[in-house]
This record gives C-alpha cells, sequence and structure tokens, in this order.
C-alpha cells in the first residue's frame, strides 16, 4: 500500500441536488456546480435553498462543493456579480471556479475568505502561467485538455506549492479549452455561459471548390447522412491512472454536469475504484474492469486526447454523432414499500428483463429478472411500464427480500438492451 502519496480528489460534476449526492455515494470527494437564482450558467437546475441543502450536506460527509462562475464578463453580467458573492457568505461552498481575471479579482475582494480555482477557460498550460495565477492568489489550477503528460509533469515539478487539476473523463469540445464560437454564431447560445447547443456534433455537407471552376461545389459525403468532421470522442483516461497518479496532481476532474445520476454513479464508482486499488498495489494494478464499468455508459467512443501530445484522427468519430452502447440507465431507487423496491423509472422495464442494482460500497451489482412488477399509483400488476414523459414509479419484488435493506435511495439501476 502507498501511504507516502495523497489520493488526488475525485471531482465530480452535479447540475442537480440528486446527482450531487448521488455522487457522494458512489464515491465522489467533491462536486462542482452551476450557481442558483442568478447563475451564470444557463442550464443549472439548483435553487439557492437547494444549493444551500447540496453544500450543508457535502460538509457533514466531510466533502467539498465548488461553484462554477466560469464565464466571461460582458458589461451586462456586472451588476450580478454582486448579487452573487452577496449569497456565498450563507452558501460557504469550498471555491469558486473563474476564468475572467475581472471576475477573480472582484471576487477576491469581496470574499478574501474564499479559495480562488482557475477554470479551463483559462487556457491554462504551461508553469508560467499556473505561477502568475498563484502570484494572484488563486489556491487551485485546472490545466487545459491541451497539456500533454511530459508538459503536466513539468508544471507539478515547477509549480509544487499551488494544486493543480486535470480532466481525466468527459465529453471534448473542438475549440481550444471549450472557447468556441459556433454555437453562438449558429443559434444565439454562448458555450461560454454554459448553453452550448453542441453545432459541433452536427451533420454537415463538405465541399470542394475548383480555382477555374468558381461557384462550382462539389460535394464530399461518408454516407447519406453528412459527415461528421467535427466531432470529437469523449476523454476517458482511466486506463492510464498507472502514469499519471505518480505525477501528483491534486485533483481529477469529470466532465458532465447536464448528465443523468447514472453517469454520475458509473464515473464516480469506476475512477473510485481505479484510484483505491492503485494505491492499495500498484504493481498489480489492471484497468481492464473498471474500463469496462465506464464502457456501460453510453459515450461517443473513448480517446486520450491531448495526453501523449497532439490529437490524431484517432481521437475523432467521423461516422455519427450520437451517444452509443448497450446498457441504458433502467431507474433510481426511491426506497421500499409493501416490502418491494420503489423505483423512479428512467427506461422501459418489462417482466422477464434483467436488472443490475449498483449497490454503493460494493462493486459486483445485485443481479435479479423482474418477475413481478406493480404500478407505483394503483398498486396493480403490470407486464411492462414505461418512463414517459412524466416520469412513472414502479414496484419490484426481488427475489431476496432481505437485500431491500440494502438499497438505499438514489441507488441506480441499469439494463442491457438486447442484441
Amino acid at each position: 500500500m502507498i501511504k507516502s502519496m495523497k489520493k488526488p480528489e475525485l471531482l465530480l460534476p452535479a447540475g442537480t441536488l440528486d446527482r450531487l449526492k448521488t455522487a457522494f455515494m458512489y464515491g465522489a470527494d467533491a462536486v462542482y456546480a452551476g450557481m442558483p437564482a442568478v447563475s451564470l450558467r444557463n442550464k443549472t437546475s439548483f435553487t439557492f435553498d437547494e444549493m444551500k441543502e447540496g453544500i450543508d450536506y457535502a460538509h457533514a460527509l466531510g466533502k467539498k462543493v465548488y461553484l462554477a462562475m466560469n464565464l466571461f464578463t460582458h458589461n451586462h453580467d456586472i451588476p450580478k456579480l454582486e448579487q452573487f458573492t452577496s449569497m456565498l457568505d450563507t452558501l460557504r461552498p469550498d471555491g469558486v471556479i473563474v476564468a475572467d481575471p475581472g471576475v477573480f479579482a472582484y471576487v477576491k475582494e469581496k470574499c478574501p475568505w474564499l479559495p480562488l480555482h482557475i477554470s479551463t477557460q483559462a487556457n491554462v498550460c504551461s508553469a508560467l502561467t499556473v505561477n502568475y495565477w498563484k502570484n494572484q492568489g488563486a489556491s487551485l489550477v485546472v490545466l487545459g485538455r491541451e497539456t500533454p503528460l511530459t508538459e503536466i509533469k513539468e508544471i507539478r515539478q515547477q509549480c509544487p506549492d499551488i494544486r493543480l487539476e486535470m480532466f481525466i473523463h468527459g465529453a471534448l469540445c473542438i475549440s481550444y479549452s471549450g472557447r468556441c464560437l459556433l454555437s453562438n454564431f449558429m443559434t444565439g447560445r454562448s458555450a461560454n455561459k454554459g448553453n452550448c447547443a453542441h453545432s459541433c456534433r452536427w451533420k454537415y455537407k463538405v465541399y470542394l471548390e475548383e480555382e477555374n471552376r468558381p461557384n462550382e461545389l462539389m460535394e464530399i459525403s461518408e454516407d447519406e447522412h453528412g459527415t461528421y468532421i467535427m466531432n470529437s470522442k469523449d476523454l476517458c483516461l482511466l486506463d492510464r491512472l498507472n502514469d499519471i497518479l505518480p505525477v501528483g496532481i491534486d485533483s481529477f476532474k469529470v466532465e458532465g454536469r447536464n448528465k443523468s445520476e447514472y453517469y454520475a454513479a458509473i464515473t464516480a464508482r469506476a475512477y473510485r475504484a481505479a484510484i483505491d486499488a492503485w494505491f492499495e498495489d500498484p504493481k498489480k494494478w489492471n484497468a481492464e474492469p473498471y474500463k469496462n464499468e465506464l464502457l456501460t455508459l453510453q459515450s461517443r467512443g473513448y480517446t486520450t486526447g491531448f495526453l501523449d501530445g497532439n490529437a490524431g484522427p484517432e481521437a475523432h468519430n467521423y461516422d455519427v454523432s450520437a451517444s452509443t452502447g448497450s446498457w441504458r440507465y433502467a431507474g433510481q431507487v426511491l426506497g421500499n414499500t409493501e416490502g418491494r423496491l420503489l423505483v423512479l423509472l428512467k427506461h422501459k422495464l418489462t417482466i422477464g428483463m434483467e436488472l443490475e442494482v449498483l449497490i454503493p460500497d460494493q462493486w459486483e451489482p445485485y443481479r435479479f429478472q423482474i418477475t413481478e412488477m406493480f404500478n407505483h399509483s394503483n398498486h396493480q400488476a403490470v407486464a411492462a411500464m414505461s418512463a414517459g414523459p412524466i416520469h412513472q414509479q414502479v414496484e419490484l419484488a426481488l427475489p431476496d427480500s432481505t437485500m431491500l435493506s440494502k438499497i438505499p435511495p438514489l441507488t441506480v439501476i441499469r439494463t442491457k438492451l438486447p442484441e
């Protein structure tokens, strides 16, 4: 067992209060979230009271919550800053993530007690820039996704007195550290305010124009759907933890605040187990079981991005932009009733379907086949139920009723789709 090194913080996204609690339940040390009410992140689902509840919940567990405020301000954003900072004394987060130097200076002046983290959107890829932000008073710097491992090692050696964070999993942006104008140009939705339309994932037709044939456009198309020339695969560095962990990075960040509780649960449990296993015995560490767990998630395929230098064609998915995967989020446990498991449906369930219940703090899922299922609204037996536009609650009979007390609320359930 390695005792001389400190384990990196495992930092998960939290777009809702349920996702915050799910991430902690499955092993996250900290979460990052958007601000409520006066949010400068357009898609946040938190109210002020929910954010307060989430932060208090985290602190009761000895864990942390960081608030994202990493937009680049326009003049009309400035009045919001006063409202934002006035709430921080009540919320008491463990840090704020910023990118704009003006926002950094403003929050530092108004909330001198608050640790300031430099966002990936500040494009920090060198020791020079890390030290600049340290001298300004930053307590942590998130390295840009474009930073290769060789340079990350150099930065760690040259900047020993500031916490460093790096992304290890999640969607990659075709633009430089997320600073993209495509969405703004095409839909009026700013990627730098958390409202990206993901224009890079759309299908495009590409044309050539020959110099001596002006206005004669010759189409280049891979198939009937067009081309996906800007569609990056998703970042996944789990099977490279053997190379990354010895560097001494302080925080490992997972992208995806708008993704589901299932995503939070799977990424947290996979990286938590992988990190713990490496610290237990790095010589015998094997990435395969943990990587296989991540393969149950919907993804665009996985890439190591810029970890080994410039990303090549293999980092892109030119065939399709949709997420693929053979497993689906089946439901979220709400509790138990009438001696059955009460589940909020996320996917259609039918009698005979095989389910896996991912019990926290237990690597092997609890597996069972649905033999009895009841509509919770009337307790009537049903052969099938769909999630639908209005989430349905279903009661599932377990083969072993003693398992009911071992499955806490917010536990996620998955099902394998037929081949």
